[in-house]
């Protein structure tokens, strides 16, 4: 075994400790694409086993429902020029876990020619972003209703006001009048 080789093996040794104790879902893929390990929450999360996953071509994995677009262009155009991709998201329907949407972070080393691939599930995220988002218009829509309820009120109290103290002020009106009848001429 030469020095690259045992150099390579560590890393991946480094490398598999770090992503075993992680809580996303992790792969670790040779220059080829091909799946060296991934860890337990990535087996967890996508209902795989390590024997339906190790040494396999990533878009090969579950009857190639990982051939995704999205990801070839983050794994094959974008990577390669970058070295390391933050929060690409993608959104796919996978055959045993259905819609999810996945931020993907890559980045490739170099030096012993593996690439890392962190894959964190946002789809309850977006789900409650969603909701929230239509909460909000319904609220609005309620805000705005009141308002202009309380509007027309606002003005049914100014005319009723208004009438009252045009009542008072002819009152008095007639008051002052009533009292210089009165007075002795």
């Amino acid at each position: 075994m030469n020095d690259n080789d045992e150099a390579k093996k560590v890393a991946l040794h480094y490398m598999q400790t770090l992503v075993d104790v992680a809580r996303e879902s992790f792969l670790i893929l040779d220059p080829n694409l091909q799946v060296i390990s991934g860890n337990p929450v990535f087996y967890e999360s996508f209902k795989v086993t390590p024997d339906q996953t190790e040494g396999k071509l990533l878009y090969n994995l579950g009857n190639g429902q990982w051939n995704i677009p999205e990801l070839r262009k983050l794994l094959e155009d974008i990577l390669p020029n970058k070295k390391v991709v933050r929060d690409y998201e993608v959104t796919h329907v996978f055959e045993s876990i259905g819609e999810k949407c996945i931020l993907l972070n890559a980045r490739q080393i170099d030096t012993v020619q593996l690439i890392i691939l962190a894959m964190e599930d946002v789809s309850i995220r977006k789900e409650l972003e969603r909701k929230l988002a239509s909460n909000v218009v319904v609220l609005e829509a309620e805000v705005e209703k009141r308002t202009a309820d309380l509007n027309v009120k606002i003005k049914e109290l100014e005319q009723l006001n208004k009438s009252m103290v045009n009542r008072e002020l002819k009152m008095v009106e007639l008051k002052k009048e009533n009292e210089d009848l009165r007075k002795p001429q």
